[in-house]
Order: structure tokens, then C-alpha cells, then sequence
């Protein structure tokens, strides 16, 4: 098995962008879902809200992130630094303390968007500990754990499946792994990736259950009844919940400088 397929997503439920090497800290995959939407009450803002933000792209950028339309109208946005406002944003049931990105920003993606949002980002204080057992672990503004992985036989039955097949966009992983059977990510508890620095152990913290973001079109937010209709049918837990991927933590604290690479080799336990 070995490391096809590698996506950063900048901003939480923007588009975001395939690449060829993927290196992590503490939270995840750097530059993945360091900065985020919210509303006026600092809750989190989704696509499951606002479907037209599957029309803006994020680019991660040395000095901070960069937002384009569809149009090609582009923001350059710096990472704020110590002097940027504090605010107290939730992430479902999480609190966490995030640096406002600033007036410009908020500006302009509110009316791209047709409401107000402010755009926020990690800075040197933020904490987000997974529960227990596991609280050592961070995780950014990604919904539920660090990383996520899916394998692309599991996509691919799916399609099989489906009068129009669908991309991996639409369930936003960070790794793809090919060599695996269908669904076989399900069972993984550690997956060893053996990268140019030395072996990185990332552990299985629960399967991913599936929200409506997958029932909408990854580039337009348009919604669609597949895939989600059809893994239904096949892939409903006893807990009635669609489940398709594999949440995972990195077993290390702090792997900060491990890097992962497209044909990277990979084994499971």
C-alpha cells in the first residue's frame, strides 16, 4: 500500500487543494484548517450553512492564506500576529481561543458570501485537546481529529455503485491510500507510513461519520441526493450514522517536521 493522493484545506469548508507532500505538527497537517469562519456569535461557520462557500478557494501562502472566487477575484490574507483580537470561537461543542484576521477579510467574505462572517486563524495560544483518552493530542478547526484517510478502493466500490461517479472532494481527506481493499481503513488501528525521515505512526481514533457536506457539489455547493443516498444503503452504522473514511492522530505528541510524500509506503495493524 502506498500514499496516492495528499489535500490541504486551508480554510475549514473552502475548497482546498491537492498536493505532492503533506508535513505535520501537533494539530495535523500543517497548514490544513488553520483558519476559519464565523458568525456573529463566534460559532463556526459550514457549508452545511452556507452552501456558497464551496465556491471560494483557499491556497495556504507563506505570509498567511490567499481566497479566490470564481471569478478570479482574489484576497490576500496575512497570518495575524500578537497585537490581532482575541475571540472566543466554538467548534461544535469545543471553546477555543482564535486571532481575528481582520476588518478586510471579514469585508470581503461577507459579501461573498451575502452575510456576515469574520474570518479567524490558530494562533500561539490556541489549544483544542482531543477527549479523553487521548487529550495529549490537539487538533485544529477540523471537525473531529487531526487527520483523515480514506482509502481509494473504498471510493471507488462506491462508485461502482453510482450512475455518475464522484471525486474524493467530497469527503475532504488529507491521505489517500491505494492498495487496500474496500473499506478496509474501517479496521485500521495503526497505519505506519514510512517517509524519508523514518517511520510516522498515526493511530485509527474513530471511523468518520458523514455529514451533508458529501451531498453537495464540491465546487458549486449545489445540492445532489449521491453519494449519500447510496452509501446508506451500505455503509449505516447500528447508530443509524453514514460512515465513509477513517479518523486518525498522530501517536507522537508533537511530530512536528515528519513529512509525508506521494508513493510513501504504508502498513496497518
Amino acid at each position: 500500500m502506498h500514499i496516492s493522493a495528499l489535500y490541504h484545506f486551508p480554510v475549514k469548508s473552502l475548497q482546498g487543494h491537492r498536493g505532492e507532500s503533506l508535513t505535520l505538527d501537533r494539530f495535523g497537517a500543517v497548514g490544513d484548517r488553520r483558519w476559519m469562519l464565523v458568525d456573529s456569535d463566534n460559532q463556526f461557520v459550514t457549508q452545511r450553512r452556507l452552501r456558497t462557500m464551496a465556491r471560494l478557494r483557499a491556497t495556504a501562502t507563506g505570509a498567511g492564506v490567499s481566497i479566490r472566487n470564481e471569478n478570479g477575484d482574489t484576497i490576500e490574507v496575512s497570518r495575524p500576529d500578537g497585537s490581532a483580537p482575541l475571540r472566543q470561537v466554538r467548534v461544535w461543542r469545543d471553546t477555543c481561543t482564535a486571532r481575528d484576521a481582520g476588518n478586510s477579510a471579514a469585508e470581503w467574505l461577507s459579501e461573498q458570501l451575502q452575510t456576515p462572517v469574520r474570518l479567524v486563524a490558530m494562533g500561539s495560544e490556541y489549544r483544542r485537546p482531543l477527549p479523553p483518552p487521548r487529550g495529549g493530542i490537539q487538533v485544529g478547526f477540523a471537525d473531529g481529529a487531526p487527520l483523515l484517510l480514506i482509502g481509494q478502493a473504498s471510493l471507488d466500490d462506491l462508485n461502482g455503485r453510482l450512475e455518475e461517479p464522484v471525486s474524493m472532494l467530497r469527503f475532504r481527506p488529507n491521505l489517500v491510500i491505494e492498495g487496500s481493499k474496500p473499506f478496509a481503513e474501517d479496521d485500521w488501528r495503526l497505519i505506519r507510513i514510512h517517509t524519508a525521515g523514518g517511520p510516522l505512526e498515526l493511530e485509527g481514533t474513530h471511523p468518520c461519520s458523514r455529514c451533508a457536506i458529501p451531498g453537495l457539489d464540491p465546487d458549486t455547493g449545489q445540492p445532489t441526493k449521491e453519494p449519500l443516498r447510496t452509501l446508506a444503503r451500505y455503509r449505516r452504522g447500528e447508530d443509524g450514522q453514514v460512515y465513509f473514511g477513517q479518523n486518525l492522530a498522530p501517536r507522537l505528541s508533537d511530530p512536528a517536521g515528519a513529512t509525508v510524500k506521494l508513493g510513501d509506503q504504508v502498513e496497518v495493524e
